[in-house]
């Protein structure tokens, strides 16, 4: 699919198609390309949990989701992003933030990566739904995810079971200043 027409077709999709499962196969690719995305000096500090197995999914889904995030998810595969904290943004000898930002970077790179994940989806015909509302606690217990790993978003993966629209957008004029 030609690069702008991904980015036109992807949308937060909030229903899934239960009779569709994602593979290994299909999120080790998906993971191979976000792993193209740039990073404070190559830190490389995203990490990816993958949830294929439904039952186990639903089972994440009513420990460590809201009810309207695990309704949302209903049907997909469920990974949980993260970012390795107190390295991207920080002098590595001193472990001293560079900048005001600090940990910032951390989620910016791990944004910038999970946005190729998103858009790589989309390329391979799959639907995704970024969810920020979750309870970290559980998810770090029930994953067993390391203390130095800040926990940011659940996203949910699988072949959406309708079309979703596209709401509207700003205007460039309304985001952009030439000086």
């Amino acid at each position: 699919m030609e690069f702008q027409k991904v980015i036109e077709a992807r949308r937060s999709m909030r229903a899934y198609d239960a009779s569709r499962t994602v593979t290994e196969e299909q999120v080790r690719e998906i993971v191979k390309a976000a792993t193209l995305a740039p990073s404070w000096k190559n830190s490389e500090t995203a990490r990816y949990y993958c949830i294929l197995c439904p039952e186990k999914c639903k089972e994440f889904a009513e420990e460590c989701l809201p009810q309207f995030n695990m309704n949302n998810s209903a049907g997909a595969a469920l990974i949980v992003s993260t970012f390795v904290a107190g390295n991207a943004g920080f002098d590595v000898s001193s472990g001293t933030p560079v900048n005001e930002c600090g940990d910032g970077w951390g989620y910016y790179d791990l944004g910038l990566h999970n946005e190729i994940f998103l858009l790589k989806a989309k390329e391979m015909g799959l639907d995704t739904l970024v969810m920020g509302i979750r309870n970290a606690d559980k998810i770090r217990e029930k994953l067993q995810i390391p203390d130095d790993e800040t926990i940011v978003s659940v996203i949910a993966l699988g072949y959406g079971a309708k079309e979703a629209a596209m709401p509207s957008r700003k205007e460039v004029s309304d985001i952009l200043k030439f000086l």
